[in-house]
C-alpha cells in the first residue's frame, strides 16, 4: 500500500472516529441538560416540603452517587477522573437549585481554597477569610452556607485553632475531605534563589518541610503567617523572601519555582472538615465526631475509651486540648467509625454521657472517598 494510500485511509478513519466523538457529545449535552431539569425538579420539591429550610446540598446523597459511579467505573477513565467529572456536574446542577457561598481560609490560592473547590466544584463561590474563627462565624451568622477548615495533616497532626473553635460553636460536621499537600519553594518572579534570606509560610507547612529546610536553608530565619497564600503574597511583594506553598499560590501570584515537592513526606495528605447547620443521613461509610470533657480523677480516660471498646468500635483518632472553660482541665475530641443513628453508636455515647462529664456531638457525615 502506498504512502498516499495509508494516508488517506487514516484520515478517513480519524474522520470517522471524530464524528462519532461529536455524536457523543451530542448525546452527553442533552442528558446533561436533562439531569439538570431534574435537579431544578427536585429543587422545587424541595421547597414545597420544607419552605423554611430546604437542605439543597445532601453530602451523604453525593457520596453515595460518587461511591456508586466509582464502583462502577469500567474505565478507562481512573475512579479518581470520574469522581472529579462529577463533582463538577453535581455542583452545576445544583448551583440551578441553590447557588452556594462557601467559606474558606484566604486570601484566594490556599489549600483550604482547593479543598473547597474539590468538594464543592467551580460553581459555588468561594469566600476567603482571614482566619479559621471568621470561617466559623461566618457561617454561623448565615453569610455563608459552609465553611471548609483544616483538621489535621498526615505529618504534622491536628490542627489546633480548628479544634478550640469546634469547643465554643453550634456549627456541626457535614462531610471530610482529604487533600493531596505538595509543597514547593516559591520566590519573586525573576528574583535570585542564592539571595533567600527569609521563607515564610503557615506553621504547618514549615513543619512538614523543616527536615527539608534544615539541609537546603539552615541559615535563613523562618516566618509564620496565616496562611501559604498569604507567604505567597507577602514573596510576591519582597525581594530575599521566600514562600512555601503549592503551584496555584504560584499560579495567582506570578511567583517562581525553585524546588517543587519540598514535604518531609512524600505521602503528605491534609484532611479537612465541611460545617454548616445541618444533620447528615447514613451512608454506610460514615465517620462520628465528638468532644468529650473528664473528670479530674484517677482513670477517667479509661472510662470513656471502654464503651467503644465493647461495642468492638474502631477509632480512628483521638487528640486532647487544654479545656477553654476552667484551668488544667481537659477535652477530647474522639473520631470513630459509624453514624450517630446507628443503633451501636447510640448505645456507646448514651455510655459516654454516664461516664464523662460532658458529650459534645460534632456530627456524623460521610467518610472520605481513598
Amino acid at each position: 500500500m502506498s504512502r498516499v494510500t495509508k494516508a488517506s485511509s487514516s484520515s478517513t478513519e480519524l474522520r470517522q472516529l471524530r464524528e462519532r466523538i461529536d455524536a457523543i457529545d451530542r448525546q452527553l449535552r442533552k442528558l446533561l441538560n436533562k439531569r439538570a431539569a431534574h435537579a431544578e425538579e427536585v429543587a422545587r420539591l424541595k421547597t414545597r416540603v420544607d419552605a423554611d429550610t430546604p437542605a439543597y446540598y445532601r453530602p451523604d446523597r453525593e457520596a453515595e452517587i460518587l461511591a456508586r459511579l466509582r464502583e462502577e467505573n469500567e474505565g478507562p477513565l481512573p475512579d479518581a477522573h470520574i469522581e472529579r467529572l462529577f463533582r463538577e456536574i453535581i455542583s452545576c446542577c445544583l448551583s440551578l437549585e441553590q447557588p452556594l457561598t462557601i467559606a474558606c481560609l484566604g486570601p484566594t490560592g490556599t489549600y483550604t481554597e482547593a479543598a473547597a473547590i474539590k468538594q464543592f466544584g467551580h460553581f459555588a463561590k468561594m469566600r476567603t477569610l482571614s482566619s479559621v474563627a471568621d470561617v466559623f462565624r461566618e457561617v454561623e451568622s448565615g453569610a455563608a452556607h459552609y465553611g471548609v477548615v483544616a483538621v489535621e495533616n498526615s505529618t504534622d497532626g491536628m490542627v489546633k485553632h480548628t479544634l478550640d473553635c469546634f469547643t465554643t460553636s453550634s456549627l456541626s460536621i457535614c462531610a471530610e475531605v482529604e487533600l493531596p499537600i505538595h509543597h514547593a519553594l516559591l520566590i519573586r518572579r525573576g528574583g535570585e534563589p542564592e539571595k533567600i534570606v527569609e521563607i515564610c509560610s503557615h506553621e504547618q507547612s514549615l513543619a512538614q518541610c523543616r527536615h527539608w529546610l534544615d539541609v537546603r536553608y539552615p541559615t535563613q530565619s523562618r516566618r509564620p503567617v496565616s496562611s501559604n497564600a498569604e507567604a505567597a503574597r507577602i514573596a510576591a511583594e519582597t525581594d530575599g523572601v521566600a514562600a512555601i506553598a503549592g503551584e496555584t499560590a504560584a499560579d495567582r501570584y506570578g511567583l517562581d519555582t525553585v524546588h517543587a515537592n519540598i514535604e518531609d513526606q512524600p505521602g503528605n495528605k491534609t484532611r479537612f472538615f465541611v460545617v454548616g447547620n445541618q444533620h447528615v443521613e447514613p451512608t454506610g461509610r460514615d465517620r462520628t465526631s465528638v468532644i468529650v470533657s473528664t473528670r479530674n480523677e484517677p482513670g477517667a480516660l479509661y472510662k470513656v475509651l471502654a464503651p467503644f471498646k465493647r461495642h468492638d468500635i474502631s477509632l480512628s483518632r483521638i487528640e486532647s486540648r487544654p479545656s477553654q472553660t476552667s484551668a488544667w482541665d481537659y477535652v477530647f475530641f474522639i473520631d470513630f467509625e459509624g453514624h450517630r443513628d446507628d443503633g451501636t453508636v447510640g448505645e456507646v455515647l448514651a455510655e459516654l454521657n454516664e461516664v464523662a462529664s460532658g458529650v459534645k456531638n460534632l456530627g456524623s457525615y460521610p467518610r472520605a472517598l481513598d
